[in-house]
Parts: C-alpha cells; sequence; structure tokens
C-alpha cells in the first residue's frame, strides 16, 4: 500500500528522481493468454453457451438453401411438378428470415459477452496500473501504460464488435459445411478435405511469422506514445532550448518504426492469402472431379455433387474471411497479452486487512539507503526522528535527495535499506496506510468533474459541511462559492481553469479532509509564484496544523517558520536544528540562507 498523493488523487512519489532507462511491463505468454480467456468465459458460462447455441443456429440456416436447392435440382431432373419449385423457395426464403434473425442476435450477444469481459479486463488493468510501486511506473514510462490502456483497448474493443461474431460464424459455418457434405456422401467429404492440410500449412507459415511481428508492432506504438508523452510535458523545456528539431526527430523515428511493422505485416499477410486461394482451388476442384466420377458410377445423384461443390463455394466467403479477420485477430491478441501482462504482475505491497494502528503520529527514519536498480546510493543511512506534531523542515541542494527522502517518508517508495515507523510501527505493518499519512507535491492534477467530487476523493464520505470547512481553512472558500456553480463548478479539463494557486489550495484541501497523523509537502509551494508564496505558505501551515509535518522547502521561508531544520546534502544529513541556530552557525544552511536573501 502507498500513500496517497492528494495533490493528484494517485498513488504518490512522482517527482522522484527519475530512472532514465525505459524497461516494459510484462508481456503475457500465449499460454497465460489463453488461460486468463478460459477463466473469462468460464465466469459467463451460460452467455458463452446462448452464443454457441445461437451462432450454430444462424450458421445452419444459412446452409439450408444449399441443401433445398440440390434437392431440387433432383426433384427437376425427375420432371417434379411446378409446385415444388414454390416450396423450396417459400423454404429458402424461411431459412433467409429465421438465419437473419439470428444472425443478428448472435453478433448483439457475441458483442455483448465481449465488451463486458473487455470492460472487466480494463477496470482491472486500470487498477493494477494504479497500485503499481512508483519505481516501476518510472522505470516503463507512461506512454506504455497509456499504450496499453487506450491503444490496446481499442484494437482489442474493435476486434470484439467487428471481427470476433464473423469470426465465430465463418468457423461454424465451416465446420457444419464440412458435416453436412459427409452426411451427403464421405467421398465427397473427403474431397472436401482436402483442402484442409493447405489451408494448415498456410497457418503454419504465417503464424510464426506474423506473431512476433505484431508484438513488435504492438510495443512500437507504446514507444511511440511514450515519446510523444515525453515531448508534451516537457513542451517548456524543449521550447526553452530549442529542442524540437531533436524531439521531432526522436517521435519521426518512433513512428517510422511502428509504420514498417504494420507495413511488414500486410506483405505476410498477402502471402498468406495467396495460400489460401490456392486451397481454395484445389478443394473445389477435387469436389467436382470425385462428384463427377461417382454421378457416372450413378452412386450419388446430380443434386447431391451440386450441394457439395456449393457448400464448398459457400465456404470461400467464411475461409476468406478468417483468413482476412486473422490479421486484426493476431493484433488484438497482441494486446490482449499486453493487458493480461499487467493483470497478471504479483502484488507485492503487503496487506493491512490485520495491520497494527500507530500509538502517536511520531516519525522516525531508522539508517534509511536507496539506490534505483542497485545504480548509485541518493540516500546514505538517513536516520531521523519527528516528535508527534513537530514541523520540520528539509533543505539542501538540486539533487540532494530531498525528494526520494520525501518519497519514502510517504511509503511512495520502498527504500533499498532502513525502516519507516509512525507511532513505532513500521509503515509495512500499519491498518491503513494512507489514513495515517499523505503526501502534497508541487505537480497538482484537477480531475474533470465537479470540485466537490475532486475534494471528496480524499474522503468519499464527506458531507458538503466538511467539504466547505476544508475549503475555509485553506483560504479557498470564498473564491470556490464566487465561481457560477459553486462546489458544483466543474474543473479539470473543460471545466473552469484555475491558477496554480488555486489548484495547489484544493490539494491542501484534499490534505485536511483526509486528516492523517503525518503529511509530507514536497516543494507544494513551489508553482504559486512569488506573487502568493506567502499567502499559500499561509495556507500550508493551516492545513497541517497539528500534524507531524516534513516540509520539502522550495523557499527558505518555510523552513524559518519550522520547528526544526534538516540540512541534506549528497544523500546525508550534514545539519540540523532551529532556524536561528543554523543561521548563527555559519555552516551550509547559513550559507543557503545568505543565498536565498541576497537574491532579492
Amino acid at each position: 500500500m502507498t500513500a496517497t498523493d492528494m495533490t493528484t488523487g494517485m498513488p504518490a512519489g512522482e517527482n522522484a528522481e527519475k530512472v532514465t532507462e525505459r524497461e516494459l511491463l510484462p508481456i503475457a505468454s500465449g499460454r497465460q493468454t489463453w488461460k486468463w480467456l478460459r477463466a473469462a468465459l468460464a465466469e459467463h458460462r451460460m452467455q458463452s453457451l446462448l452464443v454457441l447455441i445461437v451462432a450454430a443456429s444462424a450458421s445452419a440456416m444459412a446452409l439450408v438453401p444449399i441443401y433445398v436447392f440440390g434437392v431440387l435440382v433432383d426433384r427437376v431432373r425427375d420432371n417434379a411438378p411446378t409446385s415444388t419449385i414454390v416450396g423450396v423457395v417459400v423454404i429458402i426464403a424461411a431459412a433467409a428470415i429465421v438465419g437473419g434473425v439470428f444472425t443478428g442476435v448472435a453478433a448483439y450477444l457475441i458483442k455483448r459477452l465481449g465488451e463486458t469481459i473487455l470492460a472487466d479486463l480494463r477496470e482491472r488493468t486500470v487498477d493494477r496500473a494504479l497500485r503499481l510501486p512508483i519505481q516501476t511506473v518510472e522505470k516503463v514510462g507512461k506512454g506504455d501504460l497509456l499504450s496499453r490502456v487506450g491503444d490496446d483497448v481499442s484494437v482489442i474493443a474493435k476486434a470484439v464488435s467487428d471481427v470476433v461474431p464473423g469470426m465465430i460464424a465463418a468457423v461454424l459455418l465451416v465446420a457444419l459445411s464440412m458435416v453436412t457434405m459427409l452426411g451427403l456422401d464421405w467421398r465427397l467429404g473427403l474431397a472436401g478435405m482436402v483442402a484442409l492440410p493447405m489451408y494448415a500449412l498456410a497457418l503454419k507459415w504465417y503464424l510464426p511469422r506474423s506473431a512476433p511481428v505484431y508484438a513488435a508492432e504492438r510495443v512500437a506504438m507504446g514507444a511511440r506514445s511514450q515519446a510523444l508523452i515525453s515531448s508534451l510535458q516537457g513542451a517548456k523545456t524543449v521550447r526553452a532550448y530549442s529542442l524540437e528539431k531533436e524531439h521531432l526527430g526522436q517521435i519521426d523515428a518512433a513512428s517510422a518504426k511502428a509504420r514498417d511493422l504494420a507495413v511488414g505485416v500486410f506483405g505476410l499477410f498477402t502471402r498468406f492469402a495467396g495460400r489460401g486461394n490456392r486451397a481454395e482451388f484445389v478443394g473445389l476442384s477435387m469436389i467436382l472431379v470425385v462428384g463427377f466420377l461417382l454421378v457416372r458410377e450413378d452412386v450419388v445423384t446430380v443434386g447431391q455433387t451440386t450441394t457439395a461443390a456449393l457448400l464448398f463455394h459457400r465456404l470461400f466467403n467464411p475461409i476468406g474471411s478468417l483468413l482476412y479477420t486473422f490479421d486484426e485477430v493476431q493484433s488484438a491478441g497482441a494486446s490482449l497479452a499486453r493487458l493480461v501482462g499487467v493483470v497478471e504482475i504479483e502484488e507485492t505491497e503487503p496487506s493491512t486487512d490485520a495491520g497494527s494502528v500507530p500509538a502517536d503520529g511520531s516519525l522516525r527514519l531508522d539508517d534509511i539507503r536507496h539506490s534505483y536498480d542497485g545504480g548509485h546510493e541518493v540516500l546514505h543511512g538517513v536516520s531521523l526522528t519527528l516528535r508527534a506534531g513537530e514541523r520540520v523542515a528539509l533543505v539542501g541542494s538540486t539533487g540532494a535527495g530531498k525528494t526520494t527522502l520525501a518519497a519514502i517518508v510517504a511509503g511512495s517508495i520502498t527504500p533499498t535499506s532502513g525502516r519507516v515507523s509512525i507511532g513505532g510501527v513500521p509503515l509495512a505493518d500499519l491498518d491503513d496506510l494512507r489514513r495515517h499519512i499523505a503526501i502534497v507535491s508541487q505537480e497538482v492534477h484537477v480531475f474533470a468533474g465537479p470540485l466537490i467530487e475532486d475534494l471528496r476523493l480524499a474522503a468519499p464520505e464527506s458531507s458538503d459541511e466538511d467539504v466547505a470547512a476544508a475549503l475555509r481553512t485553506v483560504g479557498a472558500y470564498e473564491w470556490v462559492e464566487a465561481l457560477d456553480e459553486g462546489m458544483l463548478t466543474i474543473v479539470g479539463e473543460g471545466g473552469h481553469e484555475m491558477t496554480a494557486a488555486q489548484a495547489q489550495q484544493l490539494a491542501l484541501a484534499r490534505l485536511v479532509l483526509a486528516d492523517p497523523a503525518v503529511a509530507v509537502l514536497d516543494e507544494a509551494t513551489a508553482e504559486a509564484g512569488s506573487a502568493g508564496a506567502r499567502e499559500l505558505e499561509a495556507t500550508a501551515d493551516a492545513a497541517t496544523e497539528g500534524r507531524t509535518t516534513l516540509v520539502v522547502a522550495h523557499r527558505l521561508t518555510q523552513a524559518a517558520g519550522a520547528d526544526r531544520v534538516i540540512v541534506l546534502e549528497h544523500g546525508q544529513i550534514v545539519e540540523e536544528g532551529p532556524h536561528r541556530e543554523l543561521v548563527s552557525a555559519g555552516g551550509r544552511y547559513a550559507q543557503l540562507w545568505a543565498a536565498w536573501e541576497g537574491r532579492d
């Protein structure tokens, strides 16, 4: 369990020092994917059975006109009356109507079943992604995740709605047609089945060549998404350093790779379709030749041979459809494997079902060490104790490890070694970590929707009065009430646009509603600008009143108002004490303070 970032409403630690190397989240094997799919269908056993029955009925109705036509041929040869034709027409019309109804119902049932399973998979994927360790998210990048819950879900959804119904119908039609041909005469059935090994050989040639390419194509799309997101998120930096050309080059390279893979797959599919056409030619030729010989020997009738030939010819479209849709099925399968890969990631977070309750709000760090992926150690044996209700400021140069330490304190990152405890209870043993500690960072996210619902993310059971009280605490109630619809005003994307300071006030209001014993402020006032910084600092003080608070101080005025100041340099504590004592001591903090005052 990780602490909640009141800035984003999501697991905290997005501001931790980034790992530059990008890896991929797991991708499920074919066996794992099939196992998951079978389990998903088993959960909807009755729906799956109904789909099979209705689809089989629709396919059977499609064969009735062909069979009846063969009977008609024989009747005409026997000089049957005209009324026979009328009867055949009636039967064909009835079969067409019933078959059309069954086909429509089958398509609806298949789509409903598929969308139900896909919705569950999408929810499970997002839920698992939100619970991933921050280190994992930072390592793989957001692009891979967004590609899976965006591009991959879209590919599967398209397959469910456009491909799967036709594919199931085609498979059933092929199976029923072969059974019917065997029923007419086993030799006619065997003649048609000559084509089956050719189809199998075509698939055997195609699958090993196309599956890796499809998987690579999905990976390339994830890399393309990552390149786009990185450029958009860092747009200001890109423009500031005139890096537009370099970033466009990266996006072009990623897009070109995805394009080349798609073209390569299409080339393979074209050759695959050619092999399918040869199988069709051989199969139909064999039926006609065998049928001619059997009719000559008076073993079968002309009508039976006609029926067999028409049945096999009727298979051209469904088999061609299978060949054509296999392209999309392969792509959907690759996407499904990527989603199942996320869902099947083992839960590494400790269970909080039977955790302990801390004795108080005191915070203790014991010999905290941390390195990213076994590389350079960024924290070297940091030990620190905060008394219940104490406000401590953490200061230091850029890269000193402040944000990493804050994320470890909040439970967002598990340290390489060492222990963090609240009220004598290690974070891993707490009954509910989110109830005891929260983090507010400088990166503020406001979710789209009514403002009051955005705030209730921190405490869903909060009443309107509770939300209003939290807004008053952080000094936001007046401007919120001044909005057109007050707390019901739509905010976030497409809604009311707020200033950086207002958005930060909402983040602090979430903290008040969550009411944790320990609060971590990771440069929470950095984005307010100089004009509103003082006011926002006072807001932060009000929101953390009575709480044990660790402040990563962007502005040293925050340190000056703290009970104690901790100076972190190169991953180690070099100084600690009250502001006045550290200034008088003339050490590292005194240098930082002098530089801060001199900037004005």
